[in-house]
């Protein structure tokens, strides 16, 4: 099985840094920033664990849920990506991914 402990440590920490954020520092762009890589992710689990599935997106509950929705759907995807529904060269790209968010989020 595939070590999925990078995804879900960097998963982790984008997630901490959201919910410590500031309410002014979540309408400025970081609250976006994670619905967009939390839907991302989602999409790939989705298509991972059921790939002739129309996907479903991940829904706006708004800045003070971000957080949690990027916890879930990394979960998701790192589950499919362990075992083996996601291809495992998956796995460094959405390592990638999720810093890149953080980055645009915290610069």
């Amino acid at each position: 099985m595939l070590d999925v402990t990078p995804l879900l440590a960097a998963v982790d920490r984008f997630a901490d840094r959201l919910r410590a954020a500031p309410e002014s520092r979540l309408r400025r762009g970081a609250a976006a920033e994670g619905l967009a890589l939390a839907r991302e992710l989602s999409l790939r689990a989705q298509r991972a664990e059921a790939p002739l599935a129309e996907p479903r997106v991940m829904p706006d509950a708004g800045a003070f849920t971000v957080a949690d929705q990027v916890s879930v759907a990394g979960r998701d995807l790192a589950e499919a990506l362990r075992t083996g529904a996601a291809p495992a060269e998956g796995l460094a790209e959405a390592v990638g991914l999720v810093g890149e968010a953080a980055q645009r989020a915290f610069g």
